[in-house]
């Protein structure tokens, strides 16, 4: 049998719980479909020492705070269980061991499938982020069977590890991180560009009451987006190579004895090549080389082909050529803040505004989608 709503939202994790609240404040009917076992397990399945780059004070939903010091740093599990009592405290619909299979568009409305389910809503909410797919370079496969590989998504803590030297591989937030804890226990080596990082200490007093209420308040959410020229400079290298490193500093990784290398661009004789041509003997390589998205179950004409791999066409987060179709929780999807706690909240008020606008009118793109979408056109900025 077919089940009908007003609306699914695709993905449980913050972007989700997040256009579940605000749902319900519009006394919606929805359903919000999860594969997970329970809420907040993506963030439960991150290496152990894991804490959030954003204090508590800035990684809080829409009606919850986070229930600690505003300047603690939470752990990985704390968000996690957050997120548990968030969904119970507001009594969301999250059905859990949902995997959707497929979404197409049918006469008045969108159809999913989810293993045996057939659902069919007039509204549609992919909250998914854009770390879905590990990526790992081709040449991975020709190092050594003995040297251990791990992404960072399966990397738990140095007892994972062979004896020997570590090729942390990616220099971003995850990379600088994991090479500083591995340092710990072997010598250690970090490859890739320099990514900049934030120039202050964020647990510092000048980055509790200053740094970090300017970068995450202000530059991060208000200047750099897209409806800004610097922003929409700034996001393709975001979308390229990620965001600046947040909480470790250069000097703290020299202090550890971790070596900066050039970027990893082949394999010889089984070991890593950094830069032109040194090889480095090493018995572990930790892939920090990040995700790309995969909406390849999503069966509508909504993608820009022209990059690999395609993303959706969007206009903050609102798909003006699949009307009832929304995204939230992408990377940059309206700001550098989207994919965090500070701006996953604001997306999805907006992302809901818009769905119920456009259910008063009776279907059809909104006002406010039409405006944007002209506006990004006449930009040449492609938001998607």
């Amino acid at each position: 049998m077919t089940e009908h709503y007003d609306t699914v939202v695709v993905g449980g994790g913050q972007a989700g719980l997040a256009t579940g609240y605000y749902l319900r404040q519009h006394d919606r009917d929805f359903v919000v479909l999860d594969a997970g076992g329970r809420v907040g397990d993506p963030w439960r399945n991150r290496w152990d020492s894991l804490r959030v780059f954003t204090p508590a004070r800035y990684t809080g939903l829409p009606g919850m705070g986070f229930p600690t010091s505003p300047y603690y740093f939470p752990t990985k599990d704390e968000v996690a269980d957050y997120l548990e009592a968030y969904a119970d405290r507001f009594d969301l619909p999250v059905e859990l061991g949902v995997r959707v299979r497929a979404l197409e568009r049918t006469d008045d409305g969108y159809r999913i499938t989810a293993d045996d389910r057939r659902i069919e809503a007039r509204n549609v909410v992919v909250a998914m982020a854009s770390y879905q797919v590990p990526v790992v370079p081709d040449f991975a496969a020709d190092l050594a069977d003995d040297v251990v590989q791990l992404h960072s998504t399966d990397y738990r803590n140095p007892g994972q590890l062979r004896d020997g030297g570590v090729l942390v591989v990616g220099a971003g937030n995850s990379g600088a991180e994991i090479a500083l804890e591995v340092a710990e226990h072997h010598e250690t080596w970090l490859s890739g560009r320099d990514v900049g990082h934030v120039p202050f200490h964020v647990d510092s007093r000048f980055g509790r009451h200053l740094g970090v209420p300017f970068v995450l308040r202000v530059l991060y959410h208000r200047v750099l987006t897209t409806g800004t020229p610097v922003g929409r400079r700034v996001r393709p290298k975001v979308l390229g190579r990620g965001g600046p490193v947040v909480r470790t500093k250069p000097a703290d990784l020299s202090s550890a004895g971790v070596e900066r290398v050039a970027r990893t661009t082949g394999v010889r004789d089984g070991l890593p090549i950094v830069g032109d041509d040194r090889t480095l003997d090493v018995a572990n390589v930790v892939w920090c080389t990040g995700f790309r998205p995969d909406f390849s179950w999503i069966d509508l004409p909504i993608f820009d082909g022209q990059d690999a791999p395609a993303e959706p066409v969007h206009v903050r987060g609102v798909v003006p050529d699949a009307p009832g179709l929304y995204f939230v929780g992408l990377l940059f999807l309206y700001a550098l803040t989207s994919s965090l706690f500070t701006g996953v909240g604001r997306d999805a008020r907006y992302v809901v505004k818009q769905l119920t606008a456009r259910d008063e009118r009776g279907g059809g793109q909104t006002e406010a989608s039409v405006t944007a979408s002209r506006e990004a056109d006449s930009s040449g900025v492609k938001q998607g």
